[in-house]
């Protein structure tokens, strides 16, 4: 529940390492106030790999995200998430079919930690922007899982 709480205001951090973070500090309130050291130690390993497992579990191994900006400042957006985050975008030809307009859509594949970011960054170009974020189970190529 705190984890949830902690994402809304502060989107860039992961569930994982909330949890974490509140696990270590009730071990670590154990160990000050039960002098039990070892206990500590073991504890401090099992919270580390807690931590990993929990990440595999919700979003995979490999787990990216793809996210796709529709808006009409589409190259400030692209440079700016290049510079900022180094990460490249791809322009797709798109229609609005209900105001049948053909717009260009970029095609961001990002990790999880750079999401919070690209949204920030379009929401500074563009206010307007329209964002949609889906899961991608696995991305192949430069700055992803090699082959």
């Amino acid at each position: 529940m705190i984890s949830y709480i902690a994402k809304e205001y502060k989107p860039t951090i992961s569930m994982s390492r909330v949890i974490i973070m509140i696990d270590i500090a009730i071990v670590s309130l154990n160990v000050f106030f039960f002098r039990e050291i070892e206990i500590g130690l073991y504890s401090a390993i099992t919270i580390y790999l807690m931590g990993k497992m929990i990440d595999i579990l919700f979003e995979g191994i490999y787990f990216t995200k793809l996210l796709f900006i529709v808006s009409n400042k589409n190259e400030e957006i692209a440079e700016k998430i290049g510079e900022k985050i180094k990460r490249g975008t791809t322009g797709l030809l798109g229609k609005g079919m209900y105001t049948n307009e053909e717009k260009l859509v970029l095609m961001c594949a990002a990790s999880r930690r750079d999401i919070a970011k690209i949204k920030m960054i379009a929401r500074q170009v563009d206010p307007t922007s329209f964002i949609v974020i889906t899961n991608s189970r696995e991305v192949v190529g430069l700055g992803f899982k090699k082959t």
